[in-house]
This record gives structure tokens, sequence and C-alpha cells, in this order.
């Protein structure tokens, strides 16, 4: 088994993957003020609770957005498996091609999704990754990463509603019942997770005119399950894609 982490702007996802899949995967906050110390126990307890021997951890990766929380979680990796974790960047072997401006720029999550997806589809595919941001990426017919798109992710959209507004409320996200809200709640969940929806079904539509074929969707991210069922198109949702795709990367290169 290893360890593979992944670390959000609002989560650190981790998990443990062996050839026969992902046999856990838990959330941790993200917190730029944690040493590598209070990382160190929180992924020793998180261990600990799903009855993960040590042991079996035969080496680690990680991938982050969020660089000041990288090395803490690095060194508490290292504390707590022995080993130095494989980081996603510069020198690592992917087996795909990025034809950006700039490819250094582009997120590490959003190229190991890419990876994940490549071994689960026949390209083209699109990507729709929902968290703090929600991004739509795209691999062409020949399995070249070629760009996409980043959006506000539903929560900070919902969350800067009730900031900046004096009469409306905070609220959870989930399924609204109707796309006619009847009362102040119904409305912003309608608007939340339709609006969403149609968004995202429209830059697919766009994407799918300039690659000038259908792809296949996949929705991954803690947000991904809501949207895979509202959209229009027929898209499938990864809960544990990211995940797959650290096990890839790290098979690749070891």
């Amino acid at each position: 088994m290893i360890l593979a982490i992944d670390i959000g702007n609002t989560n650190i996802n981790l998990g443990g993957i062996s050839d026969n899949g992902v046999e856990f995967m838990a959330r941790l906050s993200t917190d730029s003020l944690k040493t590598e110390d209070e990382y160190g126990i929180e992924i020793m307890n998180i261990l600990k609770l799903y009855s993960v021997d040590i042991r079996r951890i035969e080496g680690s990766i990680v991938a982050s957005v969020v660089p000041p929380v990288l090395n803490a979680v690095k060194l508490a990796v290292r504390r707590v498996t022995g080993s130095e974790p494989l980081v996603v960047g510069p020198g690592i072997k992917t087996g795909i091609n990025i034809l950006m401006d700039d490819p250094g720029a582009v997120g590490g999550d959003r190229i190991v999704s890419a990876i994940a997806a490549l071994d689960r589809f026949k390209p083209p595919v699109i990507i729709v990754d929902m968290g703090t941001a929600t991004t739509i990426d795209t691999v062409d017919k020949k399995g070249n990463y070629v760009g996409g798109c980043i959006m506000p992710g539903v929560g900070i959209s919902l969350e800067a509603l009730s900031q900046r507004t004096a009469q409306l409320p905070a609220i959870s996200l989930e399924k609204p019942r109707r796309a006619i809200g009847k009362n102040t709640v119904d409305c912003m969940l309608s608007g939340a997770v339709y609006g969403t929806a149609g968004m995202i079904d429209g830059c697919v539509e766009r994407i799918e005119e300039e690659i000038g074929e259908k792809c296949n969707v996949i929705i991954t991210g803690g947000m991904g399950k809501i949207f895979a069922d509202v959209c229009r198109g027929s898209y499938v949702y990864d809960e544990e894609l990211l995940l797959k795709g650290l096990y890839i990367i790290y098979k690749k290169n070891k």
C-alpha cells in the first residue's frame, strides 16, 4: 500500500491505495499554521482509525496547490512512514503532454486527475473537479492535456452571497426539491445548484464544440456527487479520482 495525499485549499485528502484499489480515504482540514508534528499526529490518528498497520505503507506521494502547507506535510509523512514522499511537480514523470502557455504553472492536482481519467476512459475526456474552486480540464483525442476553465466553487459563491447581502442567510448545500423556490433558502439552493449545473453543462458543450467531438465527462471533488445527478449531461462521478491518479504517477516513478 502507498499513502497518497492531495493538499487542497480547504481540505487535505489522503488515502491508502494498492493494486486492489483505494483501501481507505479520509479528509483533514488544510491549515497553514499547523506544524509537521500536528499533521503527523493527525495522519497517525487517521491510520489508527482505519486500522492500517504503518508497516504496510511502502511509499507515499503528495500533490499540493498550497505551497505553505506542503513542507509541513512532507515532514509529517517522513516521520510517520520513515521514508521521503514523492512530490508531484517538475521532474516527476507523468506520461502526459501538457500543451499550455506555461506547463509548470498548471496545478498538479489538475494533471493528476487528467491522468486518472485517461486510465479509465478513452479520450477525449473532460474532468470537472468541484472543490474550493471548480476546474474543468480537457484531454484531447491524442491524450494531450490542452487546458480548460477555472471558476469560483459553489461553496465560495454561497459564502459570498450570504456575507455580501443583508438578508440572505448562510445555508448548507443539498439537492433542491424544485427549480422554482418558494422561500429564500429554496431560492438560494436552486440558484446555487441548478445555476452551477447549467454552467458546467454550458462549458462542457463549448469545449466539445472546440474539440470537434463528444467527450467522456467525469466529475470529482467533495461537492461533485450532487452535480453528477443534476447536470443535463451523462456524467460519471468518481470521488477517488485524484488518489487513483497519484497511485498511477507513483508507479511510473517508483
